[in-house]
């Protein structure tokens, strides 16, 4: 799969993990590639792994309007134009019952989980409603979460049935100015985050078990795959996850 030369995505959380994996699979296919990430350092070893040229770093904290603003009138005084924004950054908040999450964990997932989503794809559409010629492709990283919460993940799990929302509200709203929008569910995939995932993690039976996962890279192939398609054609949701894990059955 390959795309045609001089399209630009925008990946945030683009210094590590899934979103590093991304933007490879991204720069391989053709695209010219505007990293993000709260650190200058990663984002710099992204850059080194990407082929092609003419990458752009640019450190960013999604949950600052004002920073999100200047992520995309960077991107355009380089480019003119994006193709295809990946809104990956994320994080998650303590594994502690309810009743003792602190409304400060709260907000914190909160603010870089939806609110980052929402200003990074504010300005994204805003950019490709003025360009030239316009639209473009927006894609969510959701989690399975977004279907199924794992024990004491409500901050993390509600946040990305959030994102399920917004998800369905840009595929609606972008039509009139030629942007689609889809959702990538994702379960397991192996990253420093899911380290853990070997070693045991609670199940919602109260039990603890090592959970399988899967490479990265197939991650990678699927944002592709849905940033592949042509402007009149669209994947909505789709979910990718290790093949056994215990998502699809009882626990």
């Amino acid at each position: 799969m390959t795309t045609a030369p001089g399209r630009v995505a925008l990946v945030t959380g683009a210094g590590s993990g899934i979103g590093r994996a991304a933007s490879v699979a991204l720069a391989q296919a053709g695209y010219t590639l505007v990293l993000a990430g709260r650190r200058r350092p990663p984002l710099d070893e992204t850059v080194r792994l990407l082929a092609g040229e003419g990458h752009l770093a640019v450190p960013t904290d999604v949950t600052d309007p004002a920073a999100v603003d200047a992520l995309f009138a960077a991107t355009r005084a380089s480019y003119g134009r994006i193709d295809l924004l990946f809104n990956n950054a994320g994080t998650g908040g303590p594994p502690v019952p309810f009743e003792d999450l602190d409304f400060e964990d709260w907000t914190r997932v909160v603010n870089v989980n939806l609110h980052g989503a929402f200003l990074c794809a504010r300005a994204a559409m805003r950019l490709m409603k003025e360009q030239e010629p316009s639209g473009g492709r927006i894609i969510n990283n959701g989690s399975i979460s977004a279907h199924t919460p794992r024990p004491n993940s409500a901050p993390y799990t509600a946040t990305k049935h959030a994102i399920t929302g917004l998800t369905k509200s840009l595929a609606l709203d972008g039509r009139r100015i030629g942007v689609t929008c889809g959702q990538i569910d994702i379960g397991n995939a192996a990253t420093p985050l899911t380290a853990r995932m070997t070693s045991g993690v609670p199940q919602a039976d109260g039990t603890v078990r090592a959970e399988p996962t899967m490479n990265v890279d197939d991650v990678a192939r699927a944002v592709v795959y849905m940033a592949s398609l042509p402007p009149d054609a669209n994947v909505l949701s789709m979910t990718v996850m290790a093949a056994s894990m215990p998502f699809v059955g009882r626990g």
